[in-house]
């Protein structure tokens, strides 16, 4: 059914994985399916989607300024699907709405960043989507995480700075409210005592 999907997870809640799985079932069936990607997100830096799980896909690659109209041919395209959908501009996910009016938009990404905020991207995916849905995943405690927790060289959690780093040494981990906010005052007590 042509609509706007939002499919949000926290880190390694496999939202790669499941785009790929939906990717390959609509082909199944004879769709055509096209895959775009934000150049943001250079992990792979190349044009593919790759799922820690081995399974990867090629892509498009959508730059900040780009118009998603640009990125795809409509009249090859049965179902268009997104991955890393929170670094998208608000421009760019009101143009996947009014695509969303003749073909299905499958959006997946992140909700809020390491700081506990809304990306630009998924903000506007949450107000405009007709389908939200959260793909689960689990703490380090086995509780369900919420939350994306960025970390240092050291294993320290960090709390400010800039939303998007590319290129930089920072891991990230699926945290749990507990978890958390544990590891947040335990890096104040740390940074105070430096």
């Amino acid at each position: 059914m042509a609509k706007l999907y939002f499919k949000y997870g926290c880190m390694n809640s496999s939202k790669s994985a499941n785009l790929l799985m939906i990717k390959y079932n609509y082909e199944e069936q004879g769709f055509r399916v096209v895959l775009l990607k934000p150049s943001l997100d250079d992990r792979e830096g190349k044009s593919v989607i790759k799922s820690r799980i081995g399974i990867e896909a090629k892509c498009n690659l959508v730059n900040p300024e780009s118009s998603i109209y640009n990125c795809y041919d409509a009249d090859k395209t049965d179902v268009l699907m997104i991955d890393e959908a929170q670094f998208l501009t608000e421009k760019q996910v009101d143009e996947l709405y009014n695509i969303s009016f003749n073909i299905p938009v499958i959006c997946f990404g992140l909700l809020t960043d390491f700081s506990q905020h809304l990306f630009e991207g998924s903000k506007r995916l949450i107000e405009l989507a007709e389908s939200i849905h959260e793909i689960k995943t689990v703490c380090q405690c086995g509780a369900r995480a919420n939350y994306n927790g960025r970390f240092d060289g050291e294993g320290n959690l960090i709390t400010s700075g800039e939303q998007i780093v590319i290129g930089g040494n920072e891991k990230y981990k699926a945290l749990c409210k507990k978890c958390y906010e544990g590891m947040r005052k335990q890096s104040l007590v740390k940074r105070r005592r430096q």
